[in-house]
């Protein structure tokens, strides 16, 4: 059962193969949201400071009746922050809102702040001072990992030129229709695990009437083909949901895509309009 599966990080922790994303699941809700997902099974719970909702799902994982030290939790530092002093201040405000000791992961939310995301500035410096404030909170035992979303490979590479902690994830976009490959490859062939946030494509795979068929021929839903697919890339799947039987249907996965069908997913016309979803970057 997916549930139970594990990966393994570099750093030798083992962190749950699926986990529930938060993305706009107001903070009034997302406690109980959390305390559904834990009832159902889920030990892997993530949020990000630019969600708005760390305070809520820190209650649920203090309220939900299951030992925190098996439940894995991660959060993101925003995107803006981009000085040591910030991110300092950062780390240790997620901590205190959550109401948590320590945190399983955090990790750097854009390599960019939104609003200039991809823009002329690589912001190499304010990623390294981030990451600088990453590590010391790892040394001190607040934070047990920490990585990186939406880094390239230019930005992995200035992060990894002055490290001395190693990121141990990569958290992307990635999906039936949208598998950025050099990426993927290129971050697990440098010691990180890959995280695939908006498995569903911010809901535009759901209208693929290719897609559905498949899922069809498989006896599952569509978000069950999906969150298939990335698990056989050896990707973690984050799929975003309030609903318990959605989190129920998300976490039956047990059965495998023929070598056949995953070519024909990987190779898919690429989505390239979200529709309202696409301003992603700004909370994904």
């Amino acid at each position: 059962m997916i549930l139970k599966e594990t990966y393994t990080l570099s750093n030798g922790i083992e962190i749950p193969k699926l986990g529930l994303g938060t993305w706009f699941i107001p903070d009034q809700n997302a406690a109980q949201a959390v305390k559904d997902a834990v009832e159902i099974g889920y030990r892997h719970i993530d949020t990000a400071q630019a969600y708005g909702n760390e305070a809520g799902v820190g209650e649920g994982i203090r309220a939900c009746g299951v030992n925190r030290e098996d439940l894995f939790v991660t959060t993101k530092l925003a995107a803006e922050v981009k000085s040591y002093k910030e991110a300092v201040e950062s780390i240790d405000t997620s901590l205190k809102t959550m109401g948590l000791d320590y945190l399983d992961l955090m990790i750097i939310h854009s390599p960019y702040p939104w609003t200039e995301f991809r823009g002329p500035d690589p912001y190499f410096e304010g990623n390294r001072e981030a990451w600088r404030a990453l590590e010391e909170a790892y040394e001190a035992g607040k934070l047990r990992a920490i990585g990186l979303s939406n880094f390239e490979k230019a930005d992995i590479d200035n992060i990894l030129e002055s490290c001395s902690v190693k990121p141990m994830v990569n958290q992307i976009l990635a999906h039936i229709s949208n598998t950025p490959k050099e990426l993927i490859q290129y971050s697990q062939e440098k010691g990180m695990l890959v995280e695939a946030y908006s498995p569903f494509g911010h809901g535009e795979i759901l209208k693929n009437g290719e897609i559905a068929e498949m899922a069809k021929k498989y006896g599952v839903s569509v978000p069950r083909l999906c969150i298939r697919y990335t698990l056989q890339l050896d990707l973690l799947p984050l799929p975003k949901t309030a609903k318990p039987d959605h989190m129920k249907d998300n976490a039956d996965v047990d059965f495998a895509i023929s070598e056949e069908d995953m070519e024909r997913l990987k190779n898919m016309e690429r989505i390239e309009d979200y529709g309202e979803a696409s301003v992603f970057p700004v909370y994904q």
